[in-house]
């Protein structure tokens, strides 16, 4: 992920951490000398942002290997000054997967919040979880707060918080899926619009907040576009009017393909077989650095998914997604017959939706 560091590597999933959050560790260190002149005082209020966020990986982790139960893999956990971030390849299909991965992660929460617990009760001297808070008291008390802070905050009806998302899944029970995630987006958007309120009474980090529950509409439109694509075979959308080359061909020779047309990336084909995919930002980066005489097989992507015709559109686009290459070489028998680009995907939506308002009108 740009602007990230990998941080480590546990149970085959990259831990991440972004540049802001190291910032926020050295304005944190800075912040405490400059009130204590203590050095010991810095290192405990960093030691405790250290161990606060440990127990946010081990959160995102819950939902990570719960999701492993289901088949579905983490891309890797990002931590942000806000939280952390388990990407993963996609969501649950069904509604009880769902719930339980959104649930993995506050769980493991009130877990560890209650080993704590435990441990405190056996000291010999606990007070009384009425009179803990995170701003103060023994480090265990704190970060044993801390923990039921964030399972508590996280289970608020406020997508894509885990909260939001146990909303979304119980709605889809009662309704489809898209139309629930809609639901649970004006659900969460208003409970944005009352953080930045609070946040504006002097907390800055509710205004952050409020921010990234305002940004879920973006996956609400993505699940309606998936929804849009959902049971159409590729056939149906794939560019088959294009240009191709092969692996002896020249940055020159792609140059002037791309000059007389409006195909971005060309399949290299060599005996019938696909061999990679030279990608209009690989063909930029070749004519600058070697030149037009420079062959196209030293600049192709090799690792690139293909598809067959009759797979479902959605599927591909989400292995496209995931790859180096945005545009599909789609095969049929083994041969070459088309190629699938988000420009031709647009044109289809555009077109579908033109036709679907007609057949309304005619109803």
């Amino acid at each position: 992920m740009t602007w990230s560091w990998k941080l480590a590597r546990i149970a085959g999933i990259d831990i991440y951490v972004h540049v802001t959050f190291a910032m926020v560790i050295v304005w944190i260190g800075v912040i405490y000398w400059s009130q204590n002149q203590n050095f010991g005082a810095v290192l405990t209020e960093v030691g405790f942002i250290l161990a606060l966020f440990a127990c946010i990986v081990l959160h995102e982790y819950g939902h990570a290997l719960t999701a492993r139960r289901y088949g579905i893999r983490t891309l890797g956990i990002t931590l942000f000054p806000i939280g952390g971030l388990a990407r993963l390849e996609r969501m649950p299909d069904v509604q009880t997967q769902e719930l339980w991965v959104a649930l993995a992660g506050p769980a493991v929460n009130l877990i560890v919040a209650e080993l704590l617990f435990i441990g405190l009760q056996a000291s010999g001297n606990p007070r009384p979880l009425h009179r803990m808070n995170v701003a103060s008291g023994a480090f265990a008390e704190r970060i044993l707060m801390a923990n039921l802070f964030l399972a508590g905050f996280n289970l608020l009806p406020a997508f894509p918080m885990d909260g939001g998302r146990v909303l979304r899944a119980l709605l889809a029970t009662r309704m489809e899926y898209t139309r629930a995630t809609q639901r649970a987006v004006k659900i969460g958007q208003g409970m944005a619009v009352l953080f930045a309120f609070i946040g504006l009474q002097g907390n800055p980090m509710l205004i952050f907040i409020a921010l990234f529950v305002i940004g879920a509409g973006q996956e609400a439109s993505m699940l309606q576009m998936k929804s849009s694509l959902a049971g159409i075979p590729v056939r149906r959308a794939m560019l088959t009017h294009f240009s191709i080359l092969t692996p002896a061909s020249t940055i020159g020779d792609a140059v002037d393909l791309l000059l007389t047309g409006s195909q971005q990336d060309f399949p290299v084909v060599y005996d019938g077989r696909i061999e990679g995919i030279l990608t209009r930002s690989n063909l930029l980066k070749a004519l600058s650095g070697t030149g037009r005489t420079a062959p196209v097989s030293d600049s192709m992507e090799r690792k690139c998914p293909t598809a067959e015709t009759g797979e479902m559109l959605d599927a591909v686009l989400a292995r496209a997604r995931d790859g180096e290459c945005h545009t599909v070489p789609i095969t049929e028998s083994g041969a070459l017959v088309g190629l699938l680009t988000m420009d031709n995907v647009g044109k289809f939506l555009m077109i579908q939706a033109a036709w679907n308002a007609r057949k309304r009108k005619i109803a």
